[in-house]
């Protein structure tokens, strides 16, 4: 057993500092597989080809929005040893009215996980995918240790990443994830 030193096992947040997450917007996810290793299918002639790992990610891709009722995923892929995709969080108005954006903003920090945000729905998403390849029998690692996040801005900025997501598989071999 290694001890603890804090100048090599700190695991930094790759988050932007003080930004609250479980506010509106559109955010831009990447996960990463363990590895990157093409456990969810392959491409074939620029399509991907989902197996059974990958249509479960893909379903619960999907199930977002019925555990996060403010969450939908418009625009999503799922590639051999990653996912990206899109979240836009809408928050519901009170009987009052008013948004839950007016709340104090909320900041996600280890153990103290704030609901709805995009770190708690990501949490959830990777553990329902674990869960279910599980089920079928694959014991392995599912999933790198957190994933990459990107704030969509502006329409100019999202309409750039749905093309991105929509092409992802025709251009897999020029990806920065590829793998064999």
């Amino acid at each position: 057993m290694s001890i603890y030193n804090p100048d090599i096992h700190h695991r930094q947040s790759v988050r932007l500092r003080g930004y609250d997450y479980s506010q509106n917007g559109a955010y831009f996810v990447t996960i990463c597989t363990m590895n990157r290793l093409c456990i969810f299918g392959g491409i074939d002639d620029g399509t991907m080809i989902l197996n059974e790992n990958g249509l479960i990610a893909q379903q619960c891709l999907r199930e977002i929005p019925t555990h996060y009722p403010n969450a939908v995923c418009p625009h999503f892929v799922v590639m051999p040893n990653h996912v990206h995709g899109i979240i836009e969080l809408n928050m519901h108005s009170d009987i009052n009215g008013r948004g839950t954006a007016c709340r104090a903003p909320t900041g996600e920090r280890f153990g103290k996980p704030t609901v709805e945000s995009i770190p708690t729905i990501i949490r959830s998403y990777k553990s329902a995918v674990t869960q279910r390849i599980h089920q079928t029998g694959y014991l392995g690692m599912i999933w790198q240790r957190n994933y990459y996040e990107h704030i969509i801005w502006d329409d100019e900025s999202y309409k750039r990443i749905v093309e991105y997501i929509e092409t992802n598989p025709i251009k897999w071999e020029d990806d920065e994830l590829w793998s064999e």
